[in-house]
């Protein structure tokens, strides 16, 4: 059996890069977003999958609803698949978010949030593990976060820490993971969440720069990560 894990239709919030991570607002996908769930599918066994599941946002039970055409009362709503809690950043532009988080650190709550990027990611890898109890396949309909940790599980050298910023997820490109190989994956990346030490903020560097890539969010640091020869742009 195979998990699919892909990011929700493209909203106007995320093609203008602001962060939304309260479900009780109404955002929908925009056309880009509507035209993109209407494509052909090959990558996507639609007609066998057996379980839908998608987070409290509107737009991720959007997605899945335009996807497979399924009744509410048939997907499954997992609340752990839920985006991150921004706090003060909700609706702001992400690049104000990636900006606290350089400063801060994956371990700190943003103000007026209830949880870190590394309690999100926990949060949201549980939700995963979850879904495994469902029939599969399945389809994990959620947010780019999650996305992105996963696909950078998948590229990852052995020797490599978790960054603070990953290249930002496609909408509507599905992950396809093996049954028998997600759990490793999630647990991997919970060992790696667990023995990670809170970071000083002068040993991260500060960021100089910050730009918007065309169709990606990019961070991009003027910070020495690791020595004063060598820097490491992170990206958001």
């Amino acid at each position: 059996m195979t998990t699919y894990v892909l990011r929700h239709g493209q909203t106007d919030y995320s093609k203008q890069h602001l962060v939304n991570g309260d479900p009780s607002r109404n955002i929908t996908l925009n056309e880009e977003g509507l035209t993109s769930c209407r494509r052909p599918w090959s990558e996507l066994p639609l007609h066998s999958v057996r379980t839908w599941l998608a987070s409290e946002f509107p737009r991720a039970q959007q997605t899945a609803a335009l996807l497979t055409g399924v009744p509410a009362p048939d997907l499954v709503v997992e609340a752990r698949l839920n985006e991150l809690d921004y706090g003060t950043f909700e609706g702001g532009p992400f690049l104000d978010y990636a900006a606290w988080l350089d400063a801060h650190g994956g371990s700190q709550r943003p103000p007026g949030a209830r949880e870190s990027q590394r309690d999100g990611i926990r949060r949201m890898l549980s939700g995963v593990r979850a879904a495994l109890e469902y029939p599969g396949p399945r389809v994990l309909v959620c947010h780019g976060l999650l996305v992105s940790v996963l696909r950078w599980h998948r590229d990852r050298t052995p020797s490599e820490a978790m960054p603070l910023f990953f290249p930002e997820a496609p909408c509507i490109e599905p992950l396809s993971v093996p049954d028998d190989v997600l759990p490793d994956w999630i647990g991997a990346l919970m060992t790696n969440l667990d023995g990670e030490e809170p970071q000083d903020p002068e040993a991260r560097g500060s960021a100089a720069i910050l730009r918007i890539g065309q169709g990606s969010a990019v961070a991009t640091f003027d910070a020495v990560a690791h020595s004063p020869e060598k820097k490491e742009p992170p990206h958001a």
